[in-house]
């Protein structure tokens, strides 16, 4: 099962019709216009180059011009922060060993908030990615290589197919390379990998109770890990639907409308079957319609399947406009 953080959902809205047209026709003018000004030929660039700091002052030229080229990933991290020391060196290595098929630029959030700020960042580490001068969002908090790299091969189908993005070309011996690209580095594993690990492979055999466990246990220890808030979450809202009677709770809900539970129960029903905006629109009526504990407890229940989805989702900043209409 693979975390919905990992997701490229930012890539909906990246590849809407007009604006998928105007990047592509300006990355073609940008590569169009870099190719008169070097004579036509494609220089080969050094391993070295694959990987780049960058800070506000080179920001338009490092990346977004560059974006014209290739995929830019952005690494955004700090000294201080513990999984940006296992992530970073993962994803230098996976720069080299893609060869090319994109460029890493890493950002210091200490010394670039106004970056931090534009993008959004909340947390760190956070990656995100830059295609044809479009930002998306790839993914927050540390990762299995497996996972990054199903992510950045689908980052690297969209460059290819929406923008003509076919990457660098990579000279071993041009200056600042002349030895071979190293391996991409061992990272350590981290203090709640295999809890992690134990988890997904209890949501894949069905083992409901034995992932919400496996979230909790490390959530008990490291409240703030990503992965596992938004794990439990989704194992949670799978727990509750389990055993329920998908006619008797639709026929509940529809028979009393000022029936929270019985709301809540069916919006739980809609969100599992894909029914995103049913299930946020059936619970924000509810948080209308009601008062007190009832209320409370449609909001809450909104906010949970709202973290589901993830922010990223422009469904879900939609519901949180309605709801901020209705609480106020």
């Amino acid at each position: 099962m693979q975390p919905r953080n990992m997701s490229m959902s930012g890539v909906v809205d990246l590849a809407a019709v007009k604006a998928a047209q105007e990047a592509k026709a300006k990355a073609e003018q940008a590569r169009a216009e870099a190719a008169r000004q070097g004579g036509g030929a494609v220089s080969a660039v050094s391993p070295a180059s694959l990987v780049i700091d960058v800070d506000e002052a080179g920001f338009e030229s490092e990346v977004l011009q560059r974006s014209t080229e290739v995929p830019v990933v952005i690494d955004f991290w700090a000294e201080w922060c513990e999984p940006c020391k296992q992530l970073s060196p993962l994803l230098e290595g996976l720069a080299r060993e893609y060869n090319g098929r994109f460029v890493l630029a890493k950002i210091d959030v200490d010394a670039n908030q106004m970056l931090m700020q534009q993008f959004g960042v909340q947390g760190i580490p956070a990656v995100f990615a830059v295609v044809a001068g479009q930002a998306l969002p790839l993914f927050q908090g540390a990762a299995p290589v497996e996972q990054i790299r199903q992510t950045l091969d689908q980052l690297i189908q969209v460059g290819e197919e929406r923008f003509g993005l076919t990457g660098l070309a990579v000279d071993p011996d041009a200056q600042g390379g002349g030895q071979e690209a190293p391996a991409p580095a061992e990272v350590p594993a981290g203090p709640y990998d295999a809890l992690l690990e134990a988890a997904v492979e209890a949501l894949d055999a069905g083992d409901l109770g034995g992932a919400v466990q496996a979230y909790r246990n490390v959530l008990a220890d490291d409240p703030g890990n990503t992965e596992a808030k938004l794990g439990l979450a989704q194992a949670e809202l799978l727990q509750r639907v389990q055993g329920l009677d998908p006619q008797q709770v639709r026929k509940d809900a529809a028979d009393n409308p000022a029936d929270v539970p019985a709301q809540i129960a069916a919006a739980d029903l809609d969100l599992v079957g894909g029914h995103v905006e049913d299930a946020f629109g059936r619970l924000i009526d509810a948080v209308r319609r009601t008062a007190g504990e009832d209320r409370d407890a449609a909001r809450v229940r909104l906010l949970e399947l709202l973290e589901v989805v993830g922010s990223d989702d422009p469904r879900v900043t939609a519901a949180r406009t309605q709801l901020a209409r209705v609480l106020f």
